[in-house]
Formats: structure tokens, sequence, C-alpha cells
């Protein structure tokens, strides 16, 4: 019986937390607002002469110190001199205002395309939207430095 239920395990838990993000209050729209001004100068001082990469799948969970959050769906998180755009396929509210913490669930010390995070009041621990990693663009410099 347990055997049926670890099995079933890998199919309830999307379908659970696609339900979760459904009435989360979360921002659930096709195409992600356009950068303000702001936030494109921040995107391209962050990013600065690198050159886009074949996306990733997964990124290790060891650079969470080094995110920055660009706006409610896009997040950079940088190693070494190489920076990684994961853009979320929906908005997250609240992403951009940087005052919630990103709780992640990680499995095997990667974040990967798809696993999801949830927004949490830094203060009064309230949760807040749960929302989804996309792909990790990696941008290198051009010289190939890593």
């Amino acid at each position: 019986m347990t055997m049926a239920y670890t099995k079933r395990l890998p199919f309830i838990v999307p379908v659970l937390a696609l339900a979760l993000a459904a009435c989360s209050g979360g921002d659930v729209a096709s195409t992600p607002a356009p950068l303000t001004a702001k936030q494109s100068e921040r995107l391209d001082k962050e990013i600065g002469n690198r050159i886009a990469g074949k996306p990733v799948n997964c990124l290790s969970s060891s650079p969470q110190s080094n995110s920055i959050r660009i706006s409610d769906n896009i997040i950079l998180y940088k190693t070494g001199s190489t920076v990684y755009k994961s853009q979320l396929d929906y908005s997250c509210r609240g992403l951009a205002n940087d005052d919630d913490v990103m709780v992640v669930e990680t499995f095997g010390g990667y974040y990967c395309k798809g696993d999801i995070f949830q927004l949490v009041d830094r203060f009064g621990g309230i949760p807040g939207p749960i929302c989804r990693f996309g792909a990790f663009v990696p941008y290198r410099k051009a010289d190939g430095g890593s």
C-alpha cells in the first residue's frame, strides 16, 4: 500500500502545487508585464556585455544568496562571472519588491525549471503566492569566462 502511494506522489505534488497557486493570489497572466525603465536598467547593469548561452534546466541552489529580483517574473543568480536568468512563466506578485523571503524546497541541491517556491512575509511569516522557476539562461563574458 505504501508503494502505491509513493508511486502516485510525483503526480499528486504538481497537481496540488497548481491548485495552491490558483488560490494564492498570485498574478496568472499569459504574458508577463513589460519591464519598467528602472527594471530594464537594472537588468542591463547586471548582465552587462555578457552573451546568452543555451538555457539549462537546473542550477545549483548554492548561489541563493546571490539572487537578484529584477521584476515579478525575472530572477537572476550570480555564480562567479556568470549570471543566470530565470524568466518565470507567470508573474509572481511581490517578487520584485524583495520584501518577502523566497522559500524553495530543493531536491538534490538544485533549482530546476518547473520547481515551485513561495514568497513568505519576512516579518509576520504570512505565506504569499506560490511561483515556479523557468529555465536558467547563462550569460557569460564574451571571452568565455565562467
